[in-house]
């Protein structure tokens, strides 16, 4: 510890003082937070929860553990530096929070919170001294009551600060969950609306009553299992309906209150989770969310290619297909030489053109016809310079679509006699197994 020379004392708690440090090898400013038990085993200091869920746990919004130090049977832990606490702040102010600045701190603290419930821990002592606070970030600390969420009951019944303490910590519940952590973050949501504490209670009876006293008398019946409801036989007060939330918290939104409603549900199963919390409307107040009209195109090897199908003849012994094909601008060079011999005169050709930036590109020519009918081998060569769209005219019998087996195929076909056939338009994405 020769290298940290102590500033000044920030804070003194239960288990640990905390102070201002000056690292002399990096110049670095830095917290330290002394613990005030002895450690006689490193082994000891390394099973601590606060040590193992704070090295497990890597996000922009938990305060980072840098070093841990054990000397003269002392231990040390060293953390980056943040100027406030959210509780230093808001006594500080002399205005309200503006919903916008509410909205960026919570935002943050839950993408923390997020993170630590999906990587197997839950704080049990979120309250907004253990909220640190430099310029416009907002970090989770103290993990000193930190559990593993996989860690099975009996948990402890004394655990977070009475008024961010949810109803099955105050009936003391031996198997609460992560759903804890949800509870204190919509106390600590109300009070940055109001600047104030939304239930200070005195006492664990009169912490219960402040919460009838806005959200209403639950139906007991219907809490879970686990609860100790015996200690209500200590509560008189009667039945008592919700409370207004927009007159306790006038200058709220109403999706700001909506979710502290949802946060600060008696049952907690019904609290929505961190990652649940984020995607509520009041984290997304102006915000455009675009939804897709149709779905993803799927992505091919292949360019796509635009046809279109207009006219038939109406003459029952004439049939004009008119193909119209063209590549999508964005592919520029399709690399492409196809030929094939001779088909059946009867068969529909496409002009297949490889670009439309180099006319000199090569072009090939595919034949529509009915998967029933034999098709000649495919062979490589022929091409086209610069052609784009190719018109040309033959005349058919009529002709039917397949009724079993059918669809048509695409297959590469010479341009021979093709400028004396017409084309009508007729618009399919080309996929990628036709290039293969």
């Amino acid at each position: 510890m020769e290298r940290y020379k102590i500033l000044q004392e920030l804070g003194d708690g239960t288990c640990g003082s905390v102070y201002k440090a000056l690292n002399f090898e990096t110049n670095e400013i830095v917290a330290i937070k002394k613990m005030k038990r002895k450690f006689y085993f490193w082994e000891e200091c390394m099973n601590l929860r606060e040590v193992k869920s704070l090295r497990k746990l890597n996000h922009p919004n938990i305060v980072k553990l840098k070093e841990i130090v054990q000397e003269n049977n002392e231990l040390f832990f060293i953390f980056e530096y943040m100027e406030y606490n959210l509780y230093q702040i808001t006594r500080a102010r002399q205005s309200p929070f503006s919903e916008a600045e509410i909205r960026n701190l919570m935002s943050q603290v839950l993408q923390g919170l997020s993170h630590m419930h999906k990587n197997g821990y839950f704080h049990r002592d979120l309250k907004p001294e253990n909220l640190l606070v430099t310029n416009d970030i907002i970090k989770i600390a103290d993990f000193g009551l930190s559990r593993e969420v996989t860690s099975g009951p009996p948990y402890t019944d004394y655990v977070s600060t009475r008024w961010y303490r949810a109803p099955e910590v105050l009936l003391q519940s031996s198997s609460y969950t992560p759903a804890i952590d949800m509870w204190a973050i919509g106390a600590i949501l109300a009070e940055l609306f109001t600047m104030n504490p939304i239930f200070p209670g005195e006492s664990e009876t009169d912490q219960i009553y402040k919460i009838c006293s806005v959200f209403g008398t639950p139906d007991w019946g219907m809490l879970r299992e686990g609860m100790n409801l015996s200690r209500l036989n200590n509560i008189s007060f009667p039945e008592i309906a919700p409370a207004n939330l927009s007159i306790i918290i006038p200058n709220a939104s109403s999706e700001a209150l909506d979710l502290i409603r949802q946060l600060c549900s008696w049952d907690s199963l019904k609290r929505p989770t961190a990652e649940q919390a984020l995607q509520h409307p009041f984290f997304n107040v102006g915000v455009l969310v675009p939804r897709p009209l149709l779905d993803p195109p799927r992505h091919t090897r292949g360019p796509k290619l635009e046809l279109s199908l207009w006219d038939f003849g109406t003459e029952p012994d004439d049939c004009f297909l008119g193909l119209t094909l063209a590549v999508k601008p964005s592919v520029s060079n399709l690399d492409m030489v196809h030929q094939v011999s001779s088909l059946d005169a009867r068969e529909e050709n496409l002009l297949f053109s490889s670009g439309f930036h180099n006319p000199s590109d090569q072009s090939g020519w595919w034949p529509l016809h009915s998967s029933n009918e034999n098709r000649n081998d495919l062979s490589l060569g022929s091409s086209f310079p610069s052609s784009y769209m190719v018109n040309s005219q033959v005349s058919y019998p009529a002709i039917g679509f397949p009724q079993s087996g059918g669809g048509f195929d695409i297959s590469f076909l010479q341009h021979s006699n093709m400028l004396d056939r017409q084309l009508m338009a007729f618009s399919s994405p080309c996929e990628a197994r036709f290039f293969q």
